[in-house]
């Protein structure tokens, strides 16, 4: 036996000497600066001199800090927000592709869904801070042309949240959209043949056939906004300014602000494992309630 997978060994070698950069990859980039970031939660980093080890205080810390726990009721609003109705829209979007009546039609919505999806949130915070100016903004000229306004989208803190919601349901939807699409590409047409000989209705062939068909899809998806429901930085960081930055922080600007400006190493690595044991927690409730991995 042992000789036998020494000789399977030997003959696939090559196959192990392939997969090296990438072990080595995950190594020294994603497994060392994890590690390193845990042991940073439980040491005081300073200017001068080497980190002190002080146990558990820096967990301490963060649990009494109200600031704290102000940027995770703004997570779980925002988080929350962009989960929940953030959810229907890109099926909504694929179900209406599909019944696109010619490819090119077709085709050209893919691409305008898609394309948000692709800039940074440097370019699209950018965008809408104009779009969404008080003064001068195309949003607000609209809403006046109705005799509403001026609304100031990003320094009243509820517009700004709902906006912080919004924005990255728009951008993403795209991307979503796309995955959802390819999913009900690869339904068989002849189910849908089938319905059609019953004298079933487009209607009743999504509703009956495309929707059931893509609830595996709809896991993958809403697990996947699982895993970034407390990670959202790059739209709050873009957009955020003096005004509303209490109502919209979150925990990772939070963990940015302690961290990078104020060199609180060791408390933003305590908010940062919180945060990663949390989306573990979270991720395994999600796969245990949905049976997400089990046929359907």
């Amino acid at each position: 036996m042992l000789r036998h997978t020494t000789r399977t060994m030997r003959s696939h070698a090559w196959l192990y000497v392939m997969i090296l950069p990438v072990i080595a990859y995950f190594l020294i980039f994603v497994y060392y600066p994890l590690y390193q970031g845990a042991a940073s939660s439980f040491q005081e980093f300073k200017l001068l001199g080497t980190a002190e080890w002080i146990g558990t205080e820096n967990y301490l810390e963060v649990w009494q800090d109200g600031t704290f726990w102000q940027v995770v009721k703004n997570t779980l609003l925002i988080g929350g927000g962009i989960l929940v109705f953030g959810f229907f829209p890109p099926i909504m979007v694929a179900l209406a592709l599909n019944e696109a009546a010619t490819l090119l039609f077709k085709k050209l919505a893919q691409t305008t869904v898609y394309l948000p999806h692709l800039f940074s949130w440097v370019v699209i915070g950018g965008m809408w801070i104009f779009l969404l100016s008080p003064g001068g903004g195309l949003i607000n000229e609209l809403l006046a042309l109705i005799n509403v306004g001026p609304v100031r989208f990003l320094t009243n803190t509820t517009w700004a949240r709902a906006t912080m919601i919004g924005l990255p349901i728009w951008k993403d939807m795209g991307y979503a959209a796309i995955i959802y699409l390819a999913s009900i590409t690869s339904i068989n047409p002849s189910l849908y043949e089938a319905a059609r000989i019953d004298g079933a209705s487009r209607f009743q062939q999504m509703y009956q056939i495309t929707l059931p068909l893509l609830k595996p899809t709809m896991k993958v998806v809403f697990m996947l906004n699982i895993l970034g429901l407390l990670r959202i930085f790059d739209q709050i960081f873009v957009m955020r300014n003096p005004v509303v930055q209490g109502g919209i922080d979150v925990i990772m600007t939070y963990v940015y602000d302690m961290g990078i400006q104020r060199y609180e190493l060791g408390f933003a690595s305590a908010i940062s494992v919180m945060v990663l044991l949390t989306t573990l927690l979270l991720t395994a409730i999600v796969w245990r309630i949905t049976g997400f991995g089990r046929d359907d």
